[in-house]
């Protein structure tokens, strides 16, 4: 099917411009000022702007063994509900997606966006032997995790480094000294104290940061930061990207939208990990976006049953949702106010993680994937978790009045969004 997007503002080439695409099948066909294609079906986005697919390179579906808190389907949905027309999937199920046999089990999985999995860098997550890196690799691996838990053997982290250069895919670390964050539940610090919260200090953070940073030096392999968190991190990636090292890095909505002052509402709804930091550090990590010392944003969507988090705070589980209320929150709460500009919010959001994990995704141009976002910068919505495509509805953002919705989602040709509403499979068109 041909379809033919007029009248919008297209991202393209780092830059936004009035353009009409062309769509012929599952790529982009023709790019360019006042196109005609009268055998098209016609899709006017007059006054929004059509951004490349939206990628996520940091959710968490929970299958296989946790689907009463999410699918691979039920977050696809959400996922294109959010604009993302991919996603890279942690392994950290049940069980880890440490063979290939579980890198295609995810990808054979019934999904409204493309699935991008994540395999586990130790076997099992238990941080004592490598898996099979390229075995996981030749399956549909993209890149390499044990998130949740850091590889803290040195040793370990370097020799999967190495044979990350040689394979050319990223090792994206957890990056969080466990000795020091036992028992922890929040940032360490004032807030934490007057509730009386176990501390986690940042000092867990940067640690690790700073380890991995030297290891990429040494073996020259790809070293992707995961949800930083830290002013002093930040300043720590800047300095190796200046030197030249291979790392890049990413960063939640809710760690440069929140901090830890939130810890007074005693609501775990605000627990993740990395915990939310102090305002020094979301400023830090907004300059830092800003000026692409940090790459990417990614939500790392962590679903869970409302038992889990409805328990005193010490006692919740870690983590919080994000595919569907990303964009709207960081259209309204840093480009509206001018803290980083469109272009760099989708740069974040689109063509960086893309690149870092290697796909054909994040770029309007002929020929490439049909994989777009139309963003309508006018449009108002409250955050209601009711009506969530996801199973679970643990967001920190309830309640939040936001401006600028992705009101349409296509992928690979196929329209699976339109108007905030998913369609089914059968009615994507």
């Amino acid at each position: 099917m041909k379809v033919l997007f007029k009248g919008g503002r297209v991202y393209s080439e780092g830059r936004i411009a009035p353009l009409d695409i062309l769509v012929d099948g599952p790529r982009i066909a023709a790019l360019g000022p006042h196109l005609e294609a009268p055998d098209a079906h016609l899709e006017r986005v007059d006054d929004k702007i059509v951004a490349p697919g939206l990628v996520d390179m940091h959710v968490h579906f929970r299958e296989p063994g946790r689907e009463e808190k999410e699918t691979v389907e039920s977050g696809s949905r959400a996922a294109v509900r959010g604009g993302f027309v991919a996603v890279g999937v942690m392994p950290n199920t049940a069980p880890p997606i440490d063979t290939p046999e579980g890198v295609r089990y995810q990808l054979e999985r019934q999904s409204l966006c493309r699935i991008l999995p994540i395999a586990c860098i130790t076997v099992a997550q238990k941080g004592e032997a490598l898996t099979d890196l390229a075995a996981l690799k030749a399956a549909g691996a993209v890149a390499f995790s044990d998130d949740g838990r850091c590889v803290m053997n040195a040793d370990l982290m370097r020799r999967a480094l190495a044979q990350a250069k040689a394979l050319d895919v990223p090792m994206i670390g957890h990056e969080e000294d466990h000795h020091l964050t036992v028992g922890g539940a929040a940032n360490e610090g004032e807030h934490a104290a007057r509730q009386n919260i176990p501390g986690m200090p940042i000092a867990a953070e940067d640690i690790i940061v700073a380890r991995d940073i030297l290891l990429a030096e040494a073996t020259g392999g790809r070293m992707h930061v995961a949800h930083l968190s830290s002013a002093r991190s930040v300043a720590m990636i800047r300095e190796a990207k200046r030197r030249g090292i291979s790392v890049t890095a990413e960063v939640t909505p809710h760690h440069l939208l929140l901090t830890d002052a939130e810890l007074s509402r005693q609501d775990a709804h605000y627990k993740m990990n990395p915990p939310l930091r102090t305002e020094r550090d979301r400023q830090a990590l907004i300059e830092g976006l800003a000026d692409t010392t940090i790459d990417a944003i990614a939500t790392d969507h962590a679903p869970h049953t409302s038992a889990e988090k409805t328990v005193p705070f010490s006692q919740a589980a870690f983590g919080v949702i994000g595919v569907e209320t990303a964009l709207p929150v960081l259209l309204d709460r840093l480009v509206r106010p001018g803290l980083i500009s469109l272009e760099r919010l989708i740069d974040a959001l689109s063509t960086a993680p893309a690149r870092i994990l290697g796909t054909d995704l994040g770029e309007i141009a002929v020929g490439r994937p049909a994989c777009l976002t139309v963003l309508d910068l006018d449009a108002e919505e409250t955050i209601e978790p009711g009506r969530f495509e996801s199973k679970s509805r643990n967001t920190p953002f309830e309640g939040w009045t936001v401006r600028g919705l992705p009101v349409l989602t296509m992928v690979d040709g196929r329209v699976v969004m339109r108007g905030r509403q998913v369609l089914s499979l059968l009615g994507a068109c």
